[in-house]
């Protein structure tokens, strides 16, 4: 048997903006596996944003990798509006936990993996954009691998969602500013080099965590 999927932590979630605003979506009879989909959508938003970034002029670079940030933020709006549509409004649906979990997986491989598109003129730099985006969905993988068992989902880091899409969101930020400088792109490799290795950490961490608890019954 498993357990009732567990919540992320969130202090946004008490902020008053937000509860406003999923009033006001929930009023107007948006849905949260509607709201699910649509995060998938502003991954792909930045996927291509960051795998065009590289073919055109730094000016338009720049305003590409903005667009790329924001649409990450935007990414993690939806995750945020998603669950407070389903449980603070009392949407909740029967496929809920599935639309909650699924779409998170494909914007994680979009955005990471996009990121390293953003570097396909860089020695190695799609193949750490895919590295980054399989460690992602691993810690993932180990979280969910628990909650089959019964035992606790962990969201420790230190690479978990927000701290990956954090990091990217500011390689982006350095990396409009790199192209507008004329300077080689070296805030993104760093930032998926870190996410890769710090996702493999939160792995490590969850899985040992898992390991004390079923030995432990």
């Amino acid at each position: 048997m498993t357990n009732p999927a567990p919540r992320r932590v969130l202090a946004t979630r008490d902020a008053g903006w937000a509860k406003l605003l999923a009033r006001r979506l929930a009023r107007a009879g948006v849905r949260p596996n509607a709201i699910s989909i649509a995060s998938v959508a502003c991954a792909a938003a930045a996927s291509a944003a960051f795998y065009a970034a590289p073919s055109v002029g730094p000016g338009v670079r720049s305003a590409l990798l903005l667009l790329a940030a924001a649409a990450i933020q935007l990414r993690l709006l939806c995750n945020l509006l998603d669950g407070m549509l389903a449980v603070e409004e009392g949407l909740k649906t029967r496929t809920g936990d599935i639309y909650n979990d699924l779409p998170d997986r494909i914007a994680d491989v979009l955005i990471l993996a996009g990121a390293g598109y953003s570097l396909r003129y860089v020695t190695g730099g799609v193949a750490l954009g895919w590295a980054a985006a399989v460690a992602a969905v691993f810690t993932a993988y180990v979280r969910l691998l628990a909650g089959s068992l019964g035992a606790t989902q962990h969201f420790i880091g230190p690479m978990a969602k927000q701290h990956r899409m954090f990091t990217v969101t500011l390689a982006a930020l350095l990396s409009a500013a790199e192209a507008l400088l004329g300077l080689p792109p070296r805030s993104m490799p760093l930032a998926l080099a870190a996410v890769t290795a710090g996702s493999i950490a939160t792995a490590w961490r969850r899985a040992a965590r898992l390991v004390t608890e079923v030995d432990a019954r």
